[in-house]
C-alpha cells in the first residue's frame, strides 16, 4: 500500500492496482476524524480478482454463488485499509453494499458481516443497493464504508 500527503489535511492510501491509476482515485482517504473508503472490491494485492463470477454469453454474471466468497475478500480489504488509518470495524459508522443480486448478497451478509464485525448484530448503519452492474463484470459486490476515529 502506498500513503501519500499531497496536503497535510488529508492522508490518502492506495493499494497501487492497475485500476486506481486509469481511472483516477485513491482507495480511502482521512479528513479530520473521518476516513472515507471507495467502493472496495474482491481482489489481491497485484490487482487479481478473487472467486470472478462466471459470465454468460451476454457478459453478464451467470452465477452468485461466488457472492459470499468476494464479500470475504472485500472485507478483508477494508479491514487491511482501515488498520492504515489506525482503525478497525469496531470505527465504522455507515456501510454501503452495491451488488448485482439482491438475495444472494442477502443470504451472504447475514454470515459474513457478523463473522467480521464480531457482533450478531453490528453496530453499523448499513446499506443493500442492488445495481445493474459494478466496474468489473466479474464483481457481484462493491463495498464503501465511513469510520469515525478518535
Amino acid at each position: 500500500m502506498t500513503t501519500k500527503n499531497n496536503n497535510p489535511a488529508k492522508k490518502t492510501v492506495s493499494f497501487g492496482v492497475a485500476w486506481e491509476g486509469l481511472y483516477g482515485y485513491v482507495q480511502a482517504i482521512q479528513v479530520k476524524d473521518t476516513v472515507y473508503l471507495s467502493g472496495q472490491l474482491s481482489h489481491d494485492r497485484e490487482g487479481n480478482l478473487i472467486a470472478p463470477a462466471a459470465l454468460n454469453a451476454d457478459g453478464k454474471p451467470a452465477d452468485f454463488s461466488m457472492m459470499e466468497a468476494q464479500m470475504r475478500q472485500t472485507y478483508a480489504n477494508i479491514v487491511d485499509l482501515l488498520g492504515e488509518f489506525g482503525a478497525t470495524l469496531d470505527d465504522v459508522v455507515e456501510e454501503t453494499l452495491f451488488v448485482i443480486d439482491v438475495p444472494a448478497a442477502f443470504a451472504a451478509a447475514g454470515k459474513v458481516r457478523k463473522e467480521f464485525y464480531g457482533a450478531e448484530v453490528p453496530q453499523v448503519a448499513s446499506n443493500l443497493i442492488g445495481v445493474s452492474g459494478l466496474a468489473f463484470p466479474q464483481q457481484l459486490i462493491e463495498i464503501t464504508i465511513r469510520a469515525v476515529v478518535e
